[in-house]
């Protein structure tokens, strides 16, 4: 009954809501309202975000975008019988009732997300499950994966019930007897090199005849070989913390119809963004607002989905559809769907606990995000969500938002190009005069912010998200389009990881964010000459004006995003304050490891000074661990010396040999995921609409001077040396 009173409500509410969007009100009487919403909404954010108030002021919010929504749908469109203005009008209104949509997508999906999980195990329980660890490689590293396996079989799990498998495609019985020489030598030297890596570790290794299905094929070979109740799935880049079996298993034991628990993907090192904008400590990661707002929210229409990594699977769920789906190039969302439409569900757990690599360079950026792209849209056209049977109408809705939203490439070209339309060629996209333009859609865009800033406030600052999509925009589209027309076509790549910049350049994909830009420039010469040849029509030209310079700083931004900044280091370091005796020779002194990284530590050495070491000299450090382990001296480098409050501050890099030296690091660098929770809680501030525009207004003329300078070095790198008499040295 209750429910009932409560749809009725909402029902209502709806109808006098849609009676208030459709009345025909004056310019001004629209502003008032429009003022009046916005402070009522400003109002709200002062006192709660939370609860039955934050849904009021998302309400009314609702309300503004909706009336946008009818005054362009039934007053701003360009006749039908003036094709070259109706076609690139439609255009843009269809861009924008897209985005209108993924936003009512958006508030369905994270209107209430779900509250983070808390359950946990003890490992001294006798009834937990046994778990496989697939870890599935291609071509990365062995260092690399050393640390990655010795963190997973660190995991604090009964050993009886734990195993670790490396599953290498990269050492196939193909691949090794490829026609190929070099490659076959190679595939050769990998199979053998990365079996001794794993008994040295205690793991298994494996591979198989042919490299078919990419990843899904790969992990479908270990539930072949593996019995264990559940398959925890690690990239070869995500090590775990020693706690992530204890904080995931025990949602299996709870509900037996459980195929799938989450956790998010924690990195410690910067994406190229926020490398080349020196963001990473101080704002919110990108892939936050994801694993901190929308899987939580997925989570409350038990349509959380697996991410390829840093998840624990049921292997009865899996062997009942087949195991892992490969029909798409993403293959960990398509599972995901297939086992939700057949009844099982999913958990998300909201707490780092794997520590991974992310892309360092901007062109491997762009290649894994193409991956996504074009694996969702492959889900959309071969599995059809909304369509799909079994799903739930909030599943549906749910995966919809996963799939439609990678279609943002065609609306973030849309409305790059629709300024220029006018502009250059005098196209009427908009049938409204410039203040009707300027109070609709101001009003639409600060009730759009607000929105934005109500659901991820801590998360996403302002102006982030269109940078993150402008950039990719560039080079995605032609990835959806050539998947659109030929979905079979795309194919599994690997992405790089563990890369390094040993010196700054311009990105080799960086041309069209140059041209664009200077595109956009040319486009506020035309707005200033069409001011002055058209004064009539000043206050479009001033509204349209306005958008292109909005471009412009996005833009701006954007050359310094492809303006890549030396980095040496393969991560960031993460505070983990742990005692130590530094070795060097024969003596061995008290020492505080302040920081560690995969690569290396800062060490705070006490009754030292810079003349007792050198750089470039060898050392150890030994440090109590969590496990047992047999070698207990970690060999280091040093590679900086500086003086300290009661010593001398080190900085080292490892130099590890032998299987045990991996474990070491694993355990000062993955022993506990509170460091990385303390980590990320550090850059969730919410600074606001306001400071957040006029920090990104400040950060966007900072890079585009940054960006123009890269442009000029590159320049004069690339020009010929000349010989005093002004021809070509030899």
């Amino acid at each position: 009954m209750t429910r009932m009173i409560y749809a009725l409500v909402w029902a209502l509410a709806a109808v006098v809501m849609t009676i208030l969007i459709t009345l025909p009100i004056n310019l001004q009487a629209h502003l008032v309202g429009g003022a009046l919403v916005v402070g009522v909404m400003v109002l709200l954010k002062l006192f709660t975000r939370q609860g039955v108030w934050r849904q009021i002021a998302l309400a009314l919010g609702t309300s503004i975008v909706l009336r946008y929504a009818y005054w362009r749908t039934t007053s701003t469109l360009p006749p039908v019988n003036q094709p070259e203005d109706f076609i690139p009008g439609l255009l843009v209104y269809l861009a924008e009732m897209y985005s209108i949509f993924m936003l009512f997508l958006s508030l369905f999906v994270v209107m209430r997300p779900m509250a983070p999980r808390t359950l946990k195990v003890s490992s001294s329980d006798p009834n937990l499950p046994t778990v496989d660890v697939f870890v599935p490689t291609y071509n990365e590293e062995p260092a690399l994966l050393a640390t990655t396996l010795a963190s997973a079989k660190a995991m604090d799990y009964p050993a009886d019930k734990l195993t670790v498998w490396l599953l290498d495609d990269g050492g196939s019985v193909q691949k090794r007897n490829s026609d190929n020489i070099e490659a076959a030598q190679e595939a050769e030297e990998r199979y053998v090199t990365l079996q001794k890596l794993a008994a040295d570790l205690g793991c298994r290794y494996l591979t198989r005849e042919r490299n078919e299905h990419a990843k899904a094929g790969n992990m479908n070979n270990g539930l072949q070989y593996s019995s264990g109740d559940l398959i925890a799935v690690f990239d070869a880049d995500h090590a775990p913390a020693r706690d992530f079996l204890t904080y995931t298993v025990g949602y299996f034991q709870q509900t037996e119809k459980l195929f799938l628990v989450q956790t998010p993907h924690f990195f410690l090192n910067p994406d190229p963004i926020e490398r080349n904008l020196r963001t990473f400590e101080t704002m919110p990661s990108e892939n936050e607002m994801f694993y901190g707002i929308i899987q939580r929210g997925l989570d409350k229409w038990d349509a959380s989905f697996f991410c390829g990594s840093a998840a624990v699977l049921r292997r009865e769920a899996l062997e009942q559809t087949g195991g892992f789906s490969g029909v798409s190039i993403t293959e960990d969302a398509e599972t995901a769907l297939e086992l939700h439409a057949t009844g099982w569900s999913s958990v998300y757990v909201d707490r780092p606990l794997i520590a991974g690599l992310q892309p360092a360079t901007f062109t491997s950026f762009i290649g894994q995000r193409s991956r996504w792209a074009q694996g969702m849209m492959q889900i959309l056209r071969f599995r059809f969500p909304p369509g799909k049977r079994g799903l739930s109408i909030p599943q549906r809705l749910c995966y919809m938002s996963s799939t439609l939203f990678w279609l943002f490439p065609i609306t973030r070209w849309i409305f790059l190009l629709a300024p220029l339309c006018y502009l250059f060629f005098d196209l009427e996209i908009f049938t409204a005069s410039g203040g009707e333009f300027v109070a609709y859609t101001s009003s639409y865009m600060l009730v759009n912010l607000m929105m934005q800033n109500y659901l991820y406030g801590r998360f996403r600052w302002p102006w982030i998200s269109e940078l993150y999509e402008f950039v990719q925009a560039v080079y995605l589209l032609p990835a959806l389009v050539s998947v659109i027309l030929n979905p079979s076509k795309p194919t599994f790549k690997v992405t790089a990881k563990n890369e390094s910049l040993d010196k700054a350049r311009i990105s080799e994909l960086s041309r069209p964010f140059y041209i664009i830009f200077f595109v956009l420039l040319l486009g506020v010469v035309m707005t200033v000459w069409r001011i002055y040849a058209e004064p009539y029509k000043a206050d479009v030209a001033l509204v349209v004006g306005g958008w292109n310079i909005l471009n412009i700083l996005i833009a701006g931004c954007a050359l310094g995003v492809v303006s890549e900044r030396q980095e040496n280091r393969q991560s960031r370091r993460i505070e983990v304050r742990r005692r130590c005796d530094f070795i060097v020779g024969d003596r061995v002194v008290p020492a505080t490891i302040e920081d560690a990284s995969v690569g290396g530590a800062r060490i705070n050495v006490s009754g030292l000074s810079p003349k007792d070491v050198e750089r470039g000299m060898t050392a150890a450090i030994r440090f109590k661990t969590s496990v047992d382990i047999p070698t207990q001296d970690l060999p280091i480098t040093l590679r900086t010396i500086a003086p300290g409050a009661k010593g001398i501050m080190l900085g080292c890099r490892y130099e590890p040999h032998v299987a045990d030296h991996y474990r070491l690091i694993s355990d000062l660098i993955f022993s506990s995921s509170d460091q990385w929770s303390k980590f990320q809680w550090s850059r969730r501030v919410n600074i606001g609409i306001l400071r957040g525009t006029i920090w990104f207004i400040g950060l966007s003329i900072y890079q585009t001077g940054r960006g123009l300078g890269y442009l000029v070095q590159s320049f004069r790198r690339d020009r010929p040396a000349t010989t005093p008499a002004g021809k070509p040295a030899a």
